[in-house]
C-alpha cells in the first residue's frame, strides 16, 4: 500500500479496542488510531483496551509507519479521580501518545495548565456543534474539535472557517441521542454513557403509544430508537471540500475483521481522491461490498444532507444485516437423525435428535467459501437461521446449503460474515500482513571511501522528514567480479523484517568496485536501525520528559484550585457584584424554582410557592404568539443543542445583565460576550471542582448539578462553588434529546411540527416491563424522551441546603396546572421544613431518588 501525504484529504482515523484491531487498522492504512489505555477513563470501558506495555509497543509500531495515536479520556471525571486521570494522561504521553480526546472541561483545564505542550482534542461527548463553540475550544488551547454526528456538510464547512481542525464521525454506529446528554442508560440501570458503560438501551424494542395507551408504531417498526449505521464513502469529496480534517470510524468494540474491512475501503477511496483518480464502477462495487459484509445495520448519510427522516432508522432490527446476496428458491427436508452429544453418566453416550435440511439459494452477488449466511423468513423474521457457503460462487449461481430445518422459498439470504475478511484481518492482527513505510534509498560505493546507505522517508511524517545514513567498510577494487548497480539495488533493497519498503534508488557506484554482500547487508541493517531511531526520537521518553511536571496529588491539586478560586472570586465580584457569594452566610436563603411549559402552569406554580420561573424558548415563543402573560418573567431555559440554524431563535434570549439557563458551551460563550448571567444546565455535566472552576471562568454565574451525581458528590460541589448552585429535585429527568423525531415511527409525519396533531398528544415509549417513557417533540422536530419514573429528591433537601445548594427546581415540563401546583408545593414545603430545622416529608409514592444513593458506574 502506497504511503501518501495526509494533507491532501482528511486523516483516516481508525478505532482500536485492543492490540489486534490496532494492528489490523495499521495494516489497512489508517493515518491515526484512537484507543483507550486502561479501563477507567474512556467511553468504551468494556473494550479490551491497552496495558502500559501493549500501548507502548502499539505507539512504536504506529510511529514507524507515520501514524498517530490518540488516547480517549472521553468521560466525565469524578472529583476524587482527577489526580489519577491526570496521571494516566501523563503516563500515556510518555509512552508515545500523540494527543488526548477529552470530554470533561475540568480535565481539559488541568491538562492545559500543567502541560501546555500536550495536544488535546475535544470529544464529541462535549456536545459541540457550531462555530462559536468551536472557536472557544480553540481559544482554550484545544488543537481539534470532534463535532456532533448530526451536522450537515454545510455546517461543517461553516465551522471549518474558524481555523480549528475538525474531526467528524464518518462510518459506524450512530447514537440516537446527541452525544454527551444521554441519560437513558444510567436511568435504566446505572451504567452511564458519560462514564463509558452505555448499555445501549436505544437498540431495544419499544412501542410508541398514544395518550390512551394504544400502540401507534407502524407494523414491523419495533425499535424506534435504533438508527442505521453511518456511511460516508461516497461523500468524501464534499467533506474534503468542506474542510474536514479527520474522518473518524466508530468501532472500539468491534473485531479486527470489521476494522480491517472498513479502513481498507475508506483508505482506497481517499487515496483515489488524493490522486485525482476517478473511482471506477468496479472499485465502487467492491468497496461497497466490503463495507456491507462488515457489521452494519444498513447505512445512512441523512445527517450530511440536513435530514433526520425515517430513511436513517433501522426500525425492524438492531443487529448485523450484512449484505443481501440471494433468495431461497427450493428447500428439502432430509428428516432427522440422532447425533452423539458426548459421554453421559456411567460412561454411556448421550444423543440428541436434530432435523436436517437443504436449501437452494439463487445468488445475486458472489459468495466465498466459508461465508456465514443468514436465512430469514419475511413473514416471521424471528425464525431465522444461519448456514455457510461451502464453496466460492458467482452471482447467478444456485448453491446448496445445509440447514437445521427447511426454509420457505422466497427467504432473503445475506452474507453476515466474510470468511476472506476474517482471514485477512487475522493475518493483519498477528503481524503477518504488514504495511511498510516507503523510503528512498541512496547508495554510495566509491573506491577508497566508506560504503554508505542513506534512507529517507518518501513523504513527510507528522514530525517532518526523517533520514538516516550508515557507513561501513571501505570500498576496494574488485578482485574477481565487479559489483553492478542491479546487485546493489537487489541486496540493499532486501529490508527483511524492518518496517521499510524501498520505492526509489540512487546508486553512486564506481566502475570496477568490489565488495562482499554480507557486508552490504550489515550496513543496510544499520541504516534501517538508525532511521527507526530518527523516526521515534520526537516521541521518545527522554524527549517528552523535558518540562513535564509531575502530577499533583489530591492535596496539591486542591490547594491549586483554592488559589485559582480566589482569582475567580475576585473577578466575579468585579464583573457582577452579588453573584459571587463568597461565604456561605452570603448565599440566598433558598429559592423554589419551576420549569414551566405555559403561563397557565406558571401561575399555578407561583401560587404554590415558586419564586423563580424558567421556560424553554418554545414555551416563550408560543406564549408570545397567543398573547398570554406570565405571572413573572421566566428565565430562558435554553436548548441542549445550538447549531448554526438555532442562533436566530436562541441568541436574542441571551441579554446583558439577565439570567439564562445555558444547555451547551456555545450559549455559555455568548453569555459571557454579552454580559448575561449564565446558569449552566445539568446537561453540561459538572462532576469535579476543576470543571466547576473552568465553567465559572468561562462565564457561568450559576450551576445546575447533573442528575448523575450522588448526594455526597452534589454536596461537595455545592460547597466548592462561588456561584449559586441548583438541583432539580422533582419531575422527570430528560433521558434523551435527538435530532430525529421519534413520533415518525408511527409513519404519520406531516413535516410541519407546529401543526402536528400527534405532537399534541401525550405519547410515550412503552418498555417490555410495562413502563412508559414520555415523549415530546419540540417545534424544531427534535425528540425529548423522559424517564419512566418521576424523581423526588425533596427528602434530601436538608443535606443539600446545608452544603450550599440554594435553588431547588420542580420540572413541570410534562405537567398540567394541578399536577404542577402539587409538585411545586411539595418543594416549597420541603424548603420551609429545612429552614425551620425539620425533616421534609418522605419521598412520594412511586418516585425515585435518582442517583443520590446509587451512583453511576
Amino acid at each position: 500500500m502506497a504511503f501518501r501525504d495526509t494533507h491532501d484529504v482528511p486523516e483516516l482515523l481508525a478505532p482500536a479496542g485492543g492490540p489486534e484491531p490496532f494492528r489490523a487498522a495499521l495494516a489497512a492504512g489508517a493515518d491515526a488510531i484512537f484507543c483507550g489505555l486502561g479501563s477507567d477513563f474512556n467511553a468504551r470501558r468494556g473494550a479490551r483496551n491497552f496495558t502500559y506495555e501493549t500501548f507502548a509497543q502499539a505507539c512504536r509500531e504506529a510511529h514507524l509507519l507515520g501514524a498517530r495515536v490518540y488516547v480517549t479520556q472521553n468521560v466525565v471525571i469524578k472529583g476524587d479521580e482527577m489526580p489519577r486521570a491526570l496521571a494516566l494522561l501523563r503516563k500515556a504521553w510518555l509512552l508515545g501518545a500523540d494527543a488526548f480526546i477529552i470530554q470533561d472541561w475540568g480535565l481539559l483545564a488541568e491538562a492545559r495548565r500543567l502541560w501546555p505542550r500536550i495536544e488535546c482534542h475535544i470529544s464529541t461527548q462535549a456536545n459541540v456543534h457550531d462555530a462559536r463553540a468551536t472557536r472557544w475550544c480553540g481559544e482554550l488551547g484545544a488543537e481539534r474539535v470532534t463535532l456532533s454526528r448530526e451536522l450537515s456538510v454545510a455546517e461543517i464547512g461553516r465551522i471549518a472557517r474558524e481555523g480549528v481542525e475538525l474531526e467528524s464521525f464518518g462510518h459506524g454506529a450512530l447514537c440516537f441521542c446527541y452525544s454527551g446528554v444521554c441519560m437513558m442508560s444510567s436511568l435504566r440501570g446505572g451504567r452511564s454513557a458519560n462514564r463509558g458503560l452505555c448499555a445501549q438501551p436505544c437498540r431495544l424494542p419499544y412501542d410508541l403509544v398514544d395518550g390512551d395507551g394504544n400502540v401507534i408504531s407502524a407494523p414491523g417498526a419495533g425499535r424506534p430508537l435504533c438508527p442505521k449505521d453511518f456511511r460516508t464513502l461516497d461523500d468524501l469529496p464534499r467533506l474534503t471540500a468542506a474542510g474536514l480534517g479527520s474522518l473518524k470510524v466508530e468501532g472500539r468494540m468491534k473485531a479486527p475483521d470489521y476494522v480491517y474491512s472498513v479502513i481498507s475501503a475508506y483508505r482506497a477511496q481517499l487515496d483515489d481522491l488524493a490522486a485525482g483518480r476517478e473511482v471506477t464502477e468496479a472499485d465502487e462495487a467492491a468497496r461497497s461490498r466490503t463495507l456491507a459484509r462488515a457489521f452494519n445495520r444498513d447505512f445512512t448519510n441523512s445527517y450530511l444532507d440536513g435530514r433526520s427522516d425515517n430513511d436513517m432508522m433501522s426500525y425492524d432490527r438492531s443487529n448485523n444485516r450484512g449484505e443481501l446476496v440471494g433468495t431461497v428458491v427450493a428447500t428439502r427436508d432430509l428428516g432427522s437423525a440422532k447425533v452423539r452429544r458426548g459421554g453421559g453418566s456411567g460412561g454411556r453416550d448421550r444423543f440428541r435428535t436434530v432435523t436436517m435440511a437443504e436449501v437452494d439459494v439463487r445468488l445475486d452477488a458472489p459468495v466465498g467459501a466459508g461465508d456465514l449466511l443468514e436465512v430469514r423468513p419475511q413473514d416471521d423474521p424471528s425464525q431465522f437461521l444461519t448456514t455457510r457457503a461451502e464453496a466460492d460462487a458467482a452471482g447467478g449461481d444456485v448453491i446448496c446449503c445445509k440447514t437445521a430445518r427447511p426454509m420457505p422459498a422466497g427467504c432473503p439470504v445475506r452474507v453476515i460474515r466474510s470468511e476472506r475478511a476474517m482471514d485477512e484481518a487475522a493475518r493483519a492482527a498477528s503481524g503477518e500482513k504488514r504495511r511498510r513505510l516507503p523510503v528512498r534509498v541512496a547508495v554510495t560505493a566509491r573506491v577508497g571511501r566508506p560504503f554508505a546507505v542513506t534512507l529517507t522517508c518518501a513523504a513527510p511524517l507528522p514530525s517532518g522528514v526523517a533520514s538516516a545514513t550508515a557507513e561501513g567498510f571501505v570500498v576496494e577494487p574488485a578482485r574477481t567480479r565487479a559489483v553492478t548497480r542491479e546487485d546493489l539495488v537487489e541486496h540493499v533493497g532486501r529490508m527483511g523484517t524492518s518496517p521499510f519498503e524501498p520505492v526509489a534508488f540512487d546508486v553512486d557506484l564506481d566502475e570496477g568496485a568490489g565488495m562482499g554482500f554480507s557486508a552490504v547487508h550489515k550496513v543496510r541493517a544499520q541504516a534501517c536501525d538508525l532511521l527507526e531511531q530518527a523516526i521515534l526520537a520526537p516521541t521518545s521518553d527522554a524527549a517528552r520528559k523535558e518540562g513535564l511536571a509531575d502530577v499533583p496529588d489530591a492535596n496539591a491539586l486542591a490547594a491549586e484550585l483554592r488559589r485559582a478560586r480566589g482569582r475567580v472570586r475576585k473577578a466575579l465580584a468585579e464583573e457582577a457584584p452579588g453573584i459571587a457569594a463568597g461565604a456561605p452566610a452570603a448565599r440566598p436563603a433558598g429559592e423554589v424554582c419551576a420549569l414551566v411549559p405555559t403561563p397557565e402552569v406558571a401561575r399555578a406554580a407561583v401560587a404554590a410557592g415558586a419564586t423563580r420561573l424558567y421556560a424553554t424558548p418554545d414555551a416563550l415563543a408560543q406564549a408570545r404568539g397567543r398573547g398570554a402573560a406570565w405571572p413573572m418573567e421566566p428565565v430562558p431555559w435554553l436548548d441542549e443543542v445550538c447549531r448554526e440554524v438555532d442562533h436566530d431563535r436562541l441568541d436574542p434570549l441571551v441579554r446583558e445583565g439577565c439570567p439564562c439557563g445555558v444547555g451547551n458551551v456555545s450559549e455559555l460563550v455568548l453569555s459571557r460576550e454579552r454580559g448575561a448571567l449564565a446558569e449552566v444546565r445539568p446537561c453540561i455535566p459538572v462532576h469535579n471542582p476543576s470543571c466547576l472552576l473552568a465553567l465559572e471562568e468561562a462565564g457561568a454565574r450559576g450551576v445546575w448539578l447533573s442528575p448523575e451525581l450522588t448526594l455526597g458528590e452534589a454536596c461537595e460541589l455545592a460547597g466548592a462553588s462561588d456561584v449559586p448552585v441548583g438541583l432539580v429535585v422533582s419531575g422527570r429527568t430528560c433521558a434523551m434529546t435527538s435530532e430525529h423525531c421519534v413520533l415518525q415511527v408511527a409513519n404519520r409525519c406531516i413535516h410541519d411540527c407546529a401543526n402536528c396533531r400527534l405532537r399534541q398528544e401525550r405519547c410515550a415509549l412503552g418498555t417490555r416491563d410495562g413502563s412508559l417513557m414520555p415523549v415530546r417533540t419540540d417545534l424544531e422536530g427534535r425528540s425529548h424522551i423522559y424517564a419512566a419514573h418521576p424523581l423526588d429528591a425533596t427528602p434530601q433537601m436538608g443535606e443539600l441546603f446545608s452544603a450550599g445548594v440554594t435553588r431547588f427546581m420542580a420540572d413541570c415540563t410534562l405537567l398540567g396546572e394541578a399536577e404542577a401546583g402539587a409538585q411545586v408545593a411539595r418543594v416549597a414545603a420541603a424548603l420551609a421544613a429545612v429552614r425551620a430545622g425539620r425533616k421534609p416529608a418522605p419521598r412520594a409514592k412511586g418516585a425515585t431518588s435518582g442517583h443520590l444513593f446509587v451512583g453511576i458506574e
